[in-house]
């Protein structure tokens, strides 16, 4: 409990920093708000009025002061193209793109775990050669192009799967795998090639340790040794990579997501930068970064829970 309210603690002056840069960094951006809700054709007194409307006109302090009281309220605004609030636009859209994101991180999970530690244990063999093929293969191909591959054989030439759509899982959970099955495979094969690499170099390094050589010494087993010794131990760096694989996923699936025309949340930050709704993207982004900063909490509780040591250690300090 105690590491959780220090990462907490620690993790609240981040994301007051990230509001700041957020905010400061769209006002950089060209373009008018109230140019983009009246339209080109607007009147210089009606933009004027509208910027008045808006809080444009005050100091740039006044109007972070007054997005940041309304977004700790729970309040995100409203979109400046239709004036939908934010809220239900996130919530519209945030859960194509979480179904997405663990889908495909747990289709690397079930490639790499596997793949890694069958290279380590059998070292400069078959399995490993052919291993460390895949993973190389899966950093060589582009996830959008392997998308695209699996469209043309599963949508277009065996016609099992389609093409592209989202139907929520809560709708029709049938259709709902059906739909996101292909980019869950296309993205998540791409991810388990870093993962694997990562899997394997740490499994290998803790078998090369002197408890290990101990152990062997002692005549234990190698399926005892490689998961009830190396395996726990060899988690820490795996997980580390773990987490930013996962915070990455969040935030950045508007290639997938453009590719099989799903709307999820990337697509909403797309949309919404190409359509100058500003209070949308500073809002979503600032989002995507709670995101970020609850990952890395997860990360170092599950430290935590592999390793005893780390967990003292933090509660000592």
């Amino acid at each position: 409990m105690k590491i959780i309210i220090k990462r907490i603690a620690a993790a609240i002056p981040v994301l007051f920093i990230v509001s700041i840069m957020v905010f400061l960094m769209l006002q950089l951006l060209p373009g008018d708000p109230a140019t983009v809700i009246l339209g080109q054709e607007a009147t210089p007194e009606a933009v004027e009025a509208m910027r008045e409307q808006l809080g444009l006109n005050q100091p740039l302090l006044i109007q972070y002061l007054h997005w940041l009281g309304n977004v700790l309220q729970g309040n995100l605004g409203q979109s400046l193209v239709d004036g939908t609030s934010v809220n239900d636009l996130i919530a519209e859209r945030l859960p194509a793109t979480l179904e997405l994101a663990f889908g495909s991180f747990l289709v690397a999970l079930l490639i790499a775990l596997p793949c890694g530690i069958l290279s380590a244990a059998r070292p400069n063999t078959v399995i490993d050669h052919f291993c460390t093929f895949i993973s190389l293969v899966g950093m060589s191909i582009p996830h959008f192009w392997l998308g695209m591959m699996c469209i043309i054989l599963f949508a277009v030439e065996l016609g099992i799967l389609p093409a592209s759509g989202y139907v929520p899982f809560f709708d029709d959970p049938v259709e709902n795998l059906k739909t996101i099955i292909l980019p869950v495979v296309a993205t998540g094969f791409r991810e388990s090639a870093v993962l694997t690499r990562m899997v394997r170099s740490s499994m290998l390094e803790v078998m090369q340790s002197d408890y290990i050589r101990t152990a062997r010494a002692k005549g234990l087993g190698e399926k005892t040794i490689l998961f009830g010794h190396a395996l726990k131990n060899a988690m820490i760096p795996v997980i580390t990579i773990s987490g930013i694989m996962l915070a990455g996923l969040l935030g950045g699936l508007v290639i997938t997501e453009t590719i099989f025309n799903i709307p999820g949340y990337g697509k909403l930050i797309i949309d919404s930068v190409f359509n100058r709704d500003f209070i949308t993207v500073q809002s979503a982004i600032l989002v995507s970064a709670v995101f970020v900063v609850v990952v890395n909490i997860a990360v170092d509780i599950l430290y935590a829970l592999v390793d005893p040591r780390i967990r003292l250690g933090k509660e000592g300090a």
